[in-house]
């Protein structure tokens, strides 16, 4: 599965190719050194909790994260489709913070 052309279209789209990619890209450089929810997601970022929550739903939408627990409890952990692709996703990233 590396580099799978489907994976780096889904990619692009995602952190490049659409409007708040670039706090989707740090929502996940975040879940990537430690699962978190929504709230530590917000804090830590210093970000709205309805962003994060927007971002969130993208990011699932998209199949890039996953949780575990319920409501107020939930994680939200990178998914298996991500970790498989995340040398393709660090290649998007490292690309993008040299074009800030």
């Amino acid at each position: 599965m590396v580099n799978d052309p489907h994976a780096r279209r889904l990619l692009w789209f995602v952190f490049a190719g659409s409007r708040g990619g670039l706090n989707r890209l740090r929502i996940i450089t975040v879940l990537k050194e430690k699962p978190q929810n929504t709230n530590q997601l917000a804090n830590e970022l210093d970000l709205d909790y309805k962003a994060i929550q927007h971002h969130i739903n993208v990011l699932k939408k998209n199949n890039l994260i996953s949780k575990e627990g319920e409501k107020y409890g939930i994680t939200f952990f990178i998914s298996t489709f991500l970790e498989v692709n995340m040398e393709t996703f660090n290649e998007i990233a490292n690309k993008l913070e040299k074009s800030k």
